[in-house]
């Protein structure tokens, strides 16, 4: 049984005092047990949250790594050595923001899968299509590339020690959410690509919907077959809601 994960993307948001009052939310929240809960702030406050939730049942992730996994002369970035050395678990990679407006291709978003894993960390693999893509009928297609570009270069045993977030990139912020059984379709696909080459790993997978989650939508998303909880945008901003949506992981 794979065991849901909630996990919070806060993006490029947060002051000091803004982080502290989430913190302080966050802190107040009755969670499940039997969900796994992530929160990934800005590279400016992974500390002040890594601080403030040891001993907690939330872990903390980051929104990117570098290329490389050590330490070097690269100004600017942050090494999966680093992540890890600060407190770290997972790291968010490929997310369709960094793809289409940071010009990350697939070979990036493998190195920096494959610098994650060197380093201990889970990779969280971001794979989603835009709306002109799903428009054409080729939504498969480019979420079945975007997952074989790291099993054709890393092996599909890495993902036993990875996590998969579904995003429609047209859901991504604009308040649209795709439907349970649209999301459903492709989580069933991502999961049947992956069994193609190990069954084991398949079944263990997470894959996680994101896309405009929200507490009104949860419940009958992660009630799909192949949802394993969902990696949360804006929503992850409001302490109560994304509580909702964790509970909603968790009934």
């Amino acid at each position: 049984m794979r065991r849901p994960l909630v996990a919070g993307n806060w993006k490029m948001h947060g002051t000091r005092a803004s982080v502290a009052e989430l913190i302080e939310g966050l802190g107040q929240l009755a969670l499940p047990v039997s969900v796994d809960v992530a929160v990934f702030p800005s590279s400016l406050h992974i500390a002040q949250v890594i601080g403030a939730f040891e001993g907690s049942a939330i872990v903390v992730g980051a929104q990117d790594c570098a290329q490389q996994p050590q330490q070097g002369a690269l100004t600017g970035e942050v090494a999966s050595s680093q992540l890890l050395d600060i407190g770290c678990s997972l790291v968010l990679v490929g997310h369709s923001e960094r793809r289409l407006l940071l010009g990350e291709d697939d070979e990036v978003v493998c190195r920096k899968f494959a610098a994650a894993l060197h380093e201990g960390l889970t990779p969280v693999l971001c794979v989603g299509e835009t709306q002109q893509q799903r428009e054409a009928g080729n939504t498969l297609e480019v979420v079945g590339r975007q997952l074989s570009a790291v099993v054709e270069q890393l092996g599909v045993a890495v993902f036993a020690r990875a996590v998969v977030a579904y995003e429609p990139v047209w859901a991504i912020g604009t308040g649209l959410t795709a439907t349970p059984q649209q999301a459903q379709d492709v989580h069933a696909a991502i999961r049947a690509q992956l069994a193609a080459e190990d069954a084991e790993v398949a079944r263990g997978v997470r894959i996680l919907y994101g896309g405009s989650v929200k507490a009104a939508s949860a419940v009958e998303l992660f009630g799909m077959p192949d949802i394993d909880g969902g990696l949360v945008g804006g929503a992850s901003l409001n302490a109560d809601e994304f509580g909702a949506i964790c509970r909603a992981a968790g009934s």
